[in-house]
């Protein structure tokens, strides 16, 4: 059904000429009493009325008086044009401000990039200048065990000229301590459960402490040697993957909880089966414990200890004894080539992560006594000797 309207040209001619005689009527009072205030005053009442007449009798008024139907599509249109407006003002704002945001985003995207971009850069040519001072590792030398104020060294097994503390309930057999294994995996993998343990400042390597023998500057600290670690092994053509995370900052307990996740990701992308754990001897952290050992004429390098764990603390770990044998490879090598280079293996209860590798294990290198150049001078000897072994 449609509703029809008819244009009645009468009544529309009829207000119009309404409208005109008003507006004439309006200006001729106007004129007629412009000195008079209270004519003012009554002049200006006149003319709201006229002007309200006015809207009234508009063309668009006539046509909504007569057609009914086009005075509700005025009021709709009216409605939907000022919602329109009122939409357009927001969309107009909004997209302001989607623009400024947009904009902060991309400048703080770029900034973070930029310093990505340039740590990365940075620690590319501090590796470069590293790589490029790596000297040529001394061999046929004597060595010579050097420390001041030694612990007693509690040794209770030895495989030839390895020995071990064995701090366990495992009655350790021969079967159990020989090396017959064959290292396939070339992959290493290197991180720091404690990477905040540091040692006794020296003139070349000074830092501010942030805790007893511990800072929070990593090139201070056990990663630094980590990262010695790892410029050595490469020059023998390691595939050598590096994690600096901190794992005992800002907090010490779950120090292992924390690397042990950071393990299991880097395992995700490097499939390796050597990992290392590299950390300082704590022994209470005494200054004036110092294990050294003397190589050649003139250099003294750190004694370096393997920690390996076992499931004695009733955690799953089936690699223990495997993580043993590699421990004992390395040693006896060292041995060979440097000897008091290592001090005895620890084999202890504790798990300490290295259920994540065939020959995962700690390495704890130097003692709070020691100074990081002597640290340092450690791990070339180190790399030597495991080229020696991974071949």
């Amino acid at each position: 059904m449609f509703n029809v309207t008819v244009f009645r040209m009468k009544d529309i001619l009829k207000y119009f000429f309404g409208i005109m005689l008003t507006i004439i009527f309006v200006v001729i009072l106007s004129k007629y009493f412009s000195k008079d205030t209270k004519k003012e005053e009554k002049i200006v009442k006149e003319v709201k009325n006229g002007m309200s007449m006015l809207s009234e009798n508009s063309l668009l008024g006539c046509l909504d008086k007569t057609l009914p139907s086009i005075e509700t599509v005025n009021d709709e249109y009216k409605n939907i044009s000022d919602e329109d407006d009122h939409k357009e003002d927001k969309s107009f704002l909004q997209a302001i401000l989607d623009t400024q945001i947009s904009s902060i985003k991309e400048v703080n995207e770029i900034e973070v990039t930029q310093t990505i971009a340039e740590a990365k850069q940075e620690g590319e040519e501090q590796k470069e200048k590293e790589s490029e001072t790596i000297e040529e590792v001394k061999t046929g030398v004597q060595t010579q065990v050097i420390t001041n104020n030694p612990i007693t060294d509690n040794s209770n097994v030895q495989y030839g000229k390895v020995k071990i503390k064995n701090q366990t309930d495992y009655v350790l057999t021969e079967e159990m301590l020989k090396p017959d294994i064959t290292i396939e995996n070339k992959n290493i993998l290197l991180f720091h459960t404690h990477s905040c343990e540091s040692y006794t400042a020296s003139e070349k390597y000074p830092y501010t402490p942030t805790g007893t023998f511990r800072t929070t500057d990593l090139n201070f600290t056990v990663t630094r040697v980590g990262t010695e670690l790892e410029n050595q092994l490469k020059q023998y053509g390691y595939n050598v993957v590096h994690n600096t995370d901190y794992h005992d900052y800002p907090a010490y307990n779950g120090s292992y909880t924390r690397s042990l996740a950071t393990v299991e990701k880097m395992l995700q992308t490097t499939s390796a089966d050597i990992i290392m754990d590299v950390h300082r001897d704590a022994i209470g952290s005494r200054s004036d414990y110092a294990p050294t050992v003397k190589i050649g004429d003139t250099e003294e390098a750190a004694q370096i200890m393997f920690v390996i764990g076992t499931n004695g603390g009733g955690l799953w770990h089936p690699n223990w004894n495997q993580n043993l044998k590699f421990a004992i490879k390395i040693q006896e090598k060292a041995e060979e080539m440097y000897p008091g280079l290592f001090k005895s293996i620890l084999l202890t209860d504790s798990r300490y992560n290295q259920h994540t590798g065939k020959y995962a294990s700690i390495i704890e290198v130097g003692a709070t006594g020691n100074t990081l150049e002597q640290c340092l001078t450690s791990m070339k000897y180190l790399a030597k000797v495991m080229s020696e072994v991974i071949q």
